[in-house]
């Protein structure tokens, strides 16, 4: 829409439209040339009657009312209910756009958060203010795992210990921590059956209570799709910095955010970067990612999972791309291993998470985590190249040790990668697991771990 002999109004601006009918439909300004801006609006342009219609421009940006009520509940991509409850009694209107944490002010991010997921968990763990995200294909079940993890995620508290995990306050579970984990699921630009997925899953589980879920479906208007994210951020901001909770944000699926801004800048007669992208899609990014992390002086915090899928499954798609410059690590799911029914398909190697190494080890999760995670990985390694070699020379090249290790890699995948959607696992059950797979190894190709560790976890063998 082209709106002329304007005074005073910004890029980004809103605007509302006023029908003859007093219908109202909201846009945001575009482009401003002189007295004429350009409104792009967020709902559809029939039925406008240009000589009757208003235009009013509010003065500020695109607003999101935040309040501790917003927990349980369903809002579409504009931060509006969805859930046929009551509006939200805002204790304040915040700008969806937020501002950049500043980098003298963050807090390194140390803290263990539990999945409940093996390969998470206990190979590229999550630490409390990362950004870690999960890079998908087309058809794979990125969001089983994405709803699995929202409804298992923990951040246990300071009685973790070696010996005392089991007995360790769960926030989210113990009367302390109750009020202190939340979780805003931003869903962006997702089918209906997936919306529905979505809350079905969380009200059957009981998440629902520390769940604020963003939905913004894949028929709705591109640059509704462009706020969603920066709505769930804006929620997780006020919960976490305000009052003081531990924030688990996971959105899913970027890929159909970061076609939105093409399509909006296609509009806008931008020149385009790479595939067709924006030339400033990594500042884009950058702009949402960064809103994570810990401030220093402050308990709360803003732990971040984005998950895209990757087109065509490449990886150097300019998304997946710039997301890893960006962010520390990710997790890469495997086709191959989605054929072989092993879910959620994980894949191992490719996999990282740049700050594991803070997050474990004595204290925090055990003292033996380090060494088992370096040693899962490399006899997993060895593992699969034998078992690439046995396919092409036949087992009867290989030594009794390669073909433990083909054994191992095997056994791997089908009971610590594959272990369905429904089942949690404690961080000690992933450790043991680990060790009794190790235990299939002859225990001087155990290079990786300290002697004490072996006599102490490693199961020992009959006979």
């Amino acid at each position: 829409m082209l709106v002329k002999r304007v005074d005073n109004v910004a890029y980004d601006e809103l605007a509302e439209v006023e029908l003859p009918s007093g219908h109202i439909r909201r846009g945001r300004v575009l482009e401003v040339n002189g007295d004429t801006a350009v409104v792009q609006l967020f709902e559809s342009a029939a039925g406008i009657n240009l000589a009757q219609s208003k235009v009013r421009f509010l003065g500020h940006p695109l607003q999101l009312g935040v309040s501790g009520d917003m927990l349980g509940r369903v809002f579409n991509g504009m931060g509006r209910p969805m859930d046929g409850g009551p509006e939200i009694l805002a204790q304040e209107y915040r700008d969806i756009n937020g501002l950049p944490m500043n980098p003298a002010a963050r807090d390194y991010p140390n803290e263990f958060i539990q999945t409940g997921v093996s390969t998470i968990d206990g190979l590229n763990t999550l630490v409390r203010g990362q950004k870690l995200p999960i890079f998908s294909g087309s058809g794979l079940p990125h969001a089983n795992l994405a709803a699995q993890i929202a409804r298992q995620a923990r951040v246990l508290g300071e009685a973790a210990s070696s010996h005392h995990a089991d007995a360790a306050i769960r926030l989210g579970e113990s009367e302390a921590g109750v009020d202190n984990f939340a979780v805003v699921f931003a869903a962006i630009g997702i089918t209906f059956e997936e919306a529905e997925f979505f809350a079905r899953e969380f009200r059957r589980t009981g998440a629902i209570h520390r769940t604020v879920l963003f939905s913004n479906l894949a028929d709705d208007p591109a640059v509704e799709r462009i706020a969603t994210p920066r709505m769930a951020l804006t929620a997780a901001e006020y919960l976490a910095f305000e009052k003081d909770m531990h924030v688990l944000v996971i959105m899913t699926d970027l890929t159909n955010y970061a076609e939105a801004l093409r399509e909006v800048s296609a509009a806008k007669k931008e020149v385009p970067g790479r595939r067709g992208f924006p030339g400033y899609l990594y500042t884009d990014l950058a702009t949402l990612y960064e809103r994570a992390g810990r401030q220093l002086g402050k308990p709360g915090s803003i732990t971040m999972i984005p998950i895209l899928t990757m087109p065509e499954d490449d990886k150097t798609h300019p998304i997946p791309d710039l997301t890893g410059y960006i962010t520390e690590g990710q997790i890469i799911l495997s086709r191959a291993l989605y054929r072989q029914g092993i879910n959620p398909p994980v894949d191992v190697l490719p996999s990282l998470s740049r700050l594991k190494d803070k997050g474990i080890g004595k204290g925090k999760t055990r003292e033996d985590h380090a060494d088992t995670m370096n040693q899962l990985f490399a006899a997993y390694s060895t593992g699969k190249d034998n078992r690439e070699l046995m396919s092409i020379l036949g087992e009867g090249a290989l030594t009794p040790t390669d073909l433990l290790y083909a054994k191992f890699a095997d056994e791997f995948e089908k009971r610590y990668v594959n272990q369905g959607y429904g089942e949690n696992r404690s961080i000690e059950e992933t450790l043991d697991l680990g060790w009794e797979l190790l235990s299939i190894l002859p225990t001087a190709e155990l290079k990786r771990i300290r002697r004490e560790y072996i006599q102490k976890y490693l199961p020992k063998k009959e006979g």
